[in-house]
């Protein structure tokens, strides 16, 4: 029998996105200046990150609010999909949370896993996936730059050597 995703298993994921938003500022800003396309904008991509940052700090409070059965579902995707297909609709799902795009679609950590398992059941087709639900899920988002900026054209920055998504 599969052990099902918890609130902390959630709260994990949340904290370490977060935590990898806020490392992957730190790269950035240890780069020479020279590693950017000259239309970079830093605040605008600070900005991003801060938004992101504030939208994860808005669903920490409301994770222990999450239902045992939306837990069951996303252990289900966890299980059944690939998580590199989980990780584009997650981003997607954030992005258009963090810029205010719909916010009242987004409010709480309930909501939010809600439209993503919704999102990724239609789709992305059926993959099992090898070892566990948490382990899976923490596939979801990447360590090396989360929001995906270093693959804007207007970065220039690329991906840091020596480190894996």
């Amino acid at each position: 029998m599969t052990k099902t995703l918890t609130t902390d298993d959630i709260r994990d994921l949340l904290t370490g996105f977060s935590a990898a938003i806020e490392l992957d500022q730190i790269r950035v800003d240890a780069l020479p200046a020279g590693k950017f396309h000259p239309y970079y904008s830093s605040g605008m991509w600070r900005r991003w990150r801060r938004y992101h940052l504030d939208y994860i700090n808005q669903l920490l409070p409301t994770v222990n609010g999450m239902p045992a059965t939306l837990l069951q579902e996303l252990t289900r995707v966890a299980l059944t999909r690939d998580p590199l297909a989980v990780r584009e609709k997650a981003i997607e799902l954030f992005s258009s949370a963090a810029s205010g795009d719909c916010p009242e679609q987004f409010e709480t950590a309930s909501l939010f896993f809600g439209w993503l398992i919704v999102d990724v059941s239609r789709g992305s087709e059926i993959k099992p996936t090898v070892g566990d639900a948490r382990s899976s899920m923490m596939r979801w988002l990447s360590t090396t730059d989360p929001l995906r900026i270093a693959e804007d054209p207007e970065c220039g920055y690329g991906q840091p050597v020596g480190f894996v998504s």
